[in-house]
């Protein structure tokens, strides 16, 4: 259990639903990344040690998303851990996603240049499936997204 406490020394942490869905859709706005990549669902701790990129968050329970724009369900463990830079997510933990019949873990999260608008996701095994950004936009970020692609 030290070595878990050492990743975390340092960070700054939040408590409660608001702060920490607060902190969430900051970190993916910071990141670059759609504000409906990480639906999670009754967060009750977020945690962020800026010096080396390392980021949790806990819910309250596993929780399953089904993303009509991408045809997936995603499972999400009680905590999600990754180290994150601009654009990227890497080392993840806590994420699954159904792929036919089995649950593969997803390890690493990219968004690729801005220009092509892609968001690539790798499993350790180095497998990974590329998909248009708005498919994990919420509502409000597509209709923007769209009212900036028609000027």
């Amino acid at each position: 259990m030290a070595l878990v406490e050492d990743k975390r020394a340092g960070a700054e942490i939040v408590h409660g639903a608001q702060e920490c869905c607060q902190q969430s859709i900051d970190l993916l706005e910071e990141l670059g990344f759609p504000k409906g990549v990480l639906p999670l669902q009754d967060l009750v701790e977020c945690g962020r040690v800026k010096e080396t990129g390392f980021v949790w968050m806990k819910q309250k329970a596993p929780y399953e998303h089904f993303f009509v724009g991408s045809n997936t369900r995603v499972s999400y463990a009680t905590e999600v851990t990754a180290y994150v830079e601009k654009g990227r997510m890497k080392k993840m933990t806590g994420i699954k996603s159904k792929q036919v019949f089995l649950w593969v873990p997803i390890s690493e999260m990219i968004m690729e240049e801005p220009a092509t608008k892609k968001i690539t996701f790798n499993t350790p095994m180095g497998l990974g499936r590329t998909f248009p950004v708005t498919a994990f936009m919420t509502e409000e970020e597509k209709q923007k997204y769209l009212e900036n692609s028609n000027e």
